[in-house]
């Protein structure tokens, strides 16, 4: 981005003001990574005053500032605009460089699968567009906003995600991105609590819909009836494209195999043929379906796909393959869980060959709301004692499927913990070896990665 100040001012509907011509490169609200040329932007909270730092923010090469009308004191000498809201501030300026830019968006919601199908989506664009994507978490009302006014005005592609916890937030970012395409990866049971249930949720990501325009495209997760019932019923002026595993979607895999540290897949429907991607899990395979629709809507032929595929690379914590100590294979999946995502990794991990001595390392699973009792129990019905050797289960929620398993499994299997790490790595130490895979799987709260750390 490359506006003077005196643009941004007629963004926000000000006056032209002093220092007009001062030119802003970026925004930032955190002076800890503010870069030369940025637009400050000082939030004012219960616990912190932003207006604090905006003399720092100048000293660190800030360009301008924006200032709250009622705050006292601002300085006379410094290239600032007057705002009423440092959000909706914020939020107007994206929605005005949004407005200007001749990028293709898309945006990306999701129960599970959100970061990975970005990740997907953006590895395999990149030999062949300029592409950027949400970076981080920077997903809701503030983030996404700040992806959107840190695009380079010669990007080509935006892939945004876009995260939620109650009805109507979706509708917002898919109005402020105003997405090309969108992509519903499916229909689990994070915020349950806050959405009462799977209906709730599916309504609150098809959202999404809300903000595209004529023409836009929406994929889904054709394998979810709670979203086929949602398009039946949806904008006549939006264009559908299902994926999954079933037949007759847009595009469906089959033929799924684990090979040399990836996965291998056949597709039919709009795509036909068989292609690889770097990337363990059948789910993932599944995130890698609505990349291939969106592409193939973009105009990539099959081989240019197929070539792109194998460059894809996740976020780290997303079925991250580990050798550690003592050549012990961990498998982290440790960015988050729901009883979609968590059963998805434990199926992954029994079926896969990688190696024979399989371990599950489970966290709590957190945000499920009055049944997070039955769906942690639930996860017992999964576990195939024929085929894990031995579980480790952490966090007090982890006690209800504890109390399942140990039913079935001999004592010196299961290990269970509410709060000490160092239990379940001593357990890792003394029993482990080079012939060892553990799953790693738990909501971000639990933080299961401190186990792998330990070891690397």
């Amino acid at each position: 981005m490359r506006k003077t100040l005196n643009e941004i001012a007629n963004w926000l509907s000000q006056d032209p003001v002093n220092f007009g011509e001062t030119i802003v490169t970026g925004v930032s609200i955190d002076t800890r990574t503010i870069s030369k040329g940025d637009l400050f932007v000082p939030f004012r909270g219960e616990l912190v005053n932003g207006h604090k730092f905006v003399e720092q923010a100048f000293e660190k090469g800030a360009g301008a500032s924006l200032w709250l009308k009622d705050e006292p004191n601002p300085p006379s000498d410094r290239p600032i605009i007057f705002v009423e809201s440092a959000e909706l501030a914020l939020q107007q300026m994206a929605r005005a460089y949004r407005q200007q830019h001749n990028a293709k968006f898309i945006g990306v919601t999701g129960s599970n699968g959100k970061t990975s199908s970005k990740d997907i989506l953006a590895s395999m664009l990149t030999p062949y567009y300029k592409v950027q994507k949400t970076m981080g978490n920077f997903n809701n009302e503030l983030g996404l906003p700040l992806t959107i006014l840190s695009l380079d005005e010669d990007t080509e592609i935006a892939v945004l995600e876009m995260g939620m916890s109650g009805f109507g937030e979706i509708d917002f970012l898919s109005n402020l991105a105003k997405p090309h395409y969108a992509v519903i990866t499916n229909i689990g049971e994070a915020h349950m609590q806050d959405l009462g249930s799977r209906e709730g949720i599916a309504k609150a990501k098809f959202e999404i819909v809300n903000g595209l325009g004529v023409d836009g495209v929406l994929v889904y997760d054709g394998d979810e009836p709670l979203l086929q019932e949602l398009v039946a019923n949806g904008p006549k002026s939006v264009q559908y494209l299902s994926f999954g595993f079933q037949d007759n979607h847009a595009l469906t895999a089959y033929d799924l195999s684990t090979v040399d540290q990836g996965s291998s897949f056949n597709v039919r429907g709009l795509i036909n043929g068989d292609f690889f991607i770097p990337v363990l899990g059948q789910h993932q395979v599944k995130n890698t379906l609505n990349a291939m629709l969106i592409a193939n809507a973009l105009g990539l032929t099959e081989d240019q796909i197929r070539k792109g595929l194998q460059q894809v690379s996740l976020t780290n914590m997303r079925m991250q393959l580990v050798n550690a100590k003592n050549n012990i294979l961990f498998i982290n999946d440790a960015y988050n869980a729901a009883p979609t995502s968590m059963r998805a990794a434990i199926e992954f991990v029994q079926s896969t060959t990688i190696r024979n001595d399989k371990w599950l390392v489970l966290g709590d699973m957190l945000e499920l709301g009055e049944n997070e009792q039955q769906f942690h129990e639930q996860i017992a019905n999964v576990i195939d004692q024929s085929k894990i050797t031995k579980v480790c289960l952490f966090g007090p929620r982890m006690n209800w499927l504890y109390n399942q398993l140990k039913m079935n499994f001999a004592s010196e299997q299961l290990v269970y913990t509410e709060n000490d790490y160092n239990v379940i790595i001593q357990y890792i130490e003394q029993y482990a070896n080079d012939e060892t895979l553990i799953l790693l799987k738990g909501s971000r709260g639990m933080k299961l990665e401190t186990i792998l750390n330990a070891f690397i």
